[in-house]
């Protein structure tokens, strides 16, 4: 039932970020210098965090739905953090502005 309600508030998240508000919800971008705001393309980071929001919450969700094999939590797990890593190495990347 919790990682139900996280998946919801995963999903209501990434709604957020692909309407274009919530870019004070962004770690570090709420805090960024008005300088260091303009070296960011804020659309591309803004798809970047609703991805990795629906992944948390599509994460959140696949448990519930399949057996309570330990083999394919940590499976999913690996997934997940690779995603999480290239998803960051993109924000780094191709999230700014050139």
């Amino acid at each position: 039932m919790l990682s139900i309600i996280f998946a919801i508030l995963f999903v209501i998240l990434a709604v957020v970020f692909l309407f274009g508000k919530g870019d004070m919800l962004i770690a570090g971008y709420n805090t960024a210098s008005e300088e260091d705001r303009q070296k960011v393309n804020i659309r591309r980071l803004r798809l970047l965090m609703a991805i990795i929001s629906l992944l948390a919450a599509v994460y959140c969700i696949v448990p519930i739905f399949i057996a309570a094999d330990s083999r394919f939590r940590s499976w999913a797990s690996y997934v997940f953090i690779a995603f999480i890593v290239i998803m960051l190495i993109l924000a780094n990347t191709w999230a700014k502005r050139k």
